[in-house]
């Protein structure tokens, strides 16, 4: 007989999925196998991010065969850093683990989370041992990116850590309370504080299928991190703009002396040219800087929800309603 899902579990598991239908059976079985043993109570919240495979059906079989893992799915494609945030709106635990389908985040290092959890950690996450799984590019690009974060953002990084993490419900009802949808869930986690522990992990090859992140999706996704926290990328501007005027001024006193001693000079087309092609140049540049942070202020304004659910899996949906952060006002 199937065990049915509690009210109020001790852990959420949360699993954002996108084309995974083959990983899932693999995915459960294995989780289920690593929280019996360590956790009074569980559920498993599977997000569906408008997947075109069997990805849904696949998350049907589960579900009646044990209540405990539940799903929601996307009415369309909002990204994985959304699918994360919905997952966090729907979990009950008194803790939450974000880890992804494909079998790389192995279920067995939340046993150590747990531990760190017991111990009085709030936010544990995973810290990758080695990126042997990524390309040589890709590892290349993303020691760089964290580079540049560190220097320019306003948060910091621990470096080799991601969305494979274990929250509590403070944490979780503090994330819940930023509904930005230029999402960069890295920085999130780090903004928010909290007691803090890495747990050391190695990333296992995929079970099935291949990575949904593009260089294209990936650079998007630097982008919005760095514009997300960090205002360094529009005040690079001011000073550009006053080493161009102060060159510009030397240059100016340069030519008025020269005419001065030496006379008109009438040549000068190409230096022309050039200055002005160079000076546009600047310009189109800064004004598309300011254009990406003026878009994301254009997307906050406009208050559209950050996802709609087309289908969720619960039976009693008045008890898998989402919850609501604690606001400030409230009482404890």
């Amino acid at each position: 007989m199937a065990a049915e899902a509690p009210k109020t579990p001790e852990l959420t598991v949360l699993v954002p999925v996108f084309n995974e239908a083959e990983n899932i059976p693999l995915l459960v079985a294995r989780l289920t196998q690593t929280l019996e043993g360590c956790v009074a109570s569980y559920e498993i919240v599977f997000v569906d991010d408008g997947s075109r495979d069997a990805t849904m059906q696949a998350l049907r079989a589960v579900h009646e065969r044990d209540p405990r893992v539940d799903a929601i799915s996307f009415s369309r494609n909002f990204g994985k850093e959304v699918a994360i945030a919905a997952g966090l709106d729907h979990a009950r635990g008194d803790a939450v683990v974000i880890m992804d389908a494909d079998l790389q985040h192995p279920p067995e290092t939340i046993v150590e989370m747990i531990a760190k959890w017991r111990e009085g950690f709030e936010n544990v996450y995973g810290l990758r041992r080695d990126r042997a799984t990524d390309s040589k590019l890709r590892r290349a690009l993303t020691q760089r990116f964290y580079r540049l974060f560190a220097r320019l953002g306003e948060t910091r990084l621990p470096p080799g850590a991601g969305d494979f993490r274990l929250l509590d419900r403070k944490a979780v009802n503090a994330l819940m309370r930023m509904r930005e949808r230029a999402r960069f869930n890295k920085g999130l986690y780090s903004w928010i504080g909290f007691k803090s522990v890495g747990v050391p992990y190695d990333v296992a090859d995929r079970a099935h299928g291949e990575s949904k992140f593009t260089y294209s999706k990936l650079t998007r996704f630097a982008l919005d991190g760095l514009m997300s926290f960090s205002t360094v990328p529009l005040m690079v501007w001011t000073f550009i703009g006053m080493t161009v005027s102060f060159l510009a001024f030397f240059a100016a006193a340069y030519i008025v002396v020269s005419t001065l001693i030496n006379g008109t000079d009438v040549p000068g087309y190409a230096s022309l040219i050039v200055s002005i092609s160079f000076l546009s140049g600047i310009q189109l540049m800064s004004l598309g800087i300011l254009g990406e942070y003026v878009g994301r202020i254009f997307a906050e304004v406009k208050g559209r929800p950050l996802y709609i659910v087309s289908e969720h899996l619960s039976v009693d949906e008045g008890d898998r309603a989402p919850r609501k952060a604690a606001q400030p006002n409230d009482a404890e």
